[in-house]
């Protein structure tokens, strides 16, 4: 299985976990110069910018731990971006970053371990 088609794989599992959890999907894929939103997910007054990993079983490193504050960053200028060119009210949402950490299993199924709040804005200098 090729990295896009496994990557594929985990969102598309991501979407219908929280589709089942009573989520809409905004988008998907968003990018930008420099960045890219997996998914934009929300709920009530949730906006949720969801990062997905996906990685095969026996993979050594789990999902959350390939975003580091670089990657944290990045999904932060891309969710203010996605904000700005939507003409979203940020005030008007609680804003969350999430991650998904998916494991695929012979390409089949798709275990997935959902992290909400996972980091936030206050983590870094208000340079957006």
């Amino acid at each position: 299985m090729k990295t896009t088609e496994k990557g594929k794989m985990g969102e598309d599992a991501v979407c219908r976990y929280l589709e089942a959890r009573g989520y809409t999907i905004r988008d998907r894929n968003f990018r930008i110069h420099g960045g890219e939103l997996d998914i934009v997910a929300s709920r009530n007054d949730e906006l949720c910018f969801v990062e997905v990993k996906t990685r095969r079983a026996g993979s050594q490193e789990h999902g959350d731990e390939a975003v580091d504050s670089r990657k944290q960053r990045l999904i932060i200028r891309a969710a203010y971006a996605y904000c700005e060119q939507l003409g979203i009210a940020e005030e008007e949402w609680y804003i969350r970053y999430d991650i998904a950490s998916v494991t695929v299993w012979q390409g089949r199924e798709a275990d997935i371990d959902y992290l909400e709040n996972a980091f936030d804005e206050s983590d870094f200098p208000s340079s957006y």
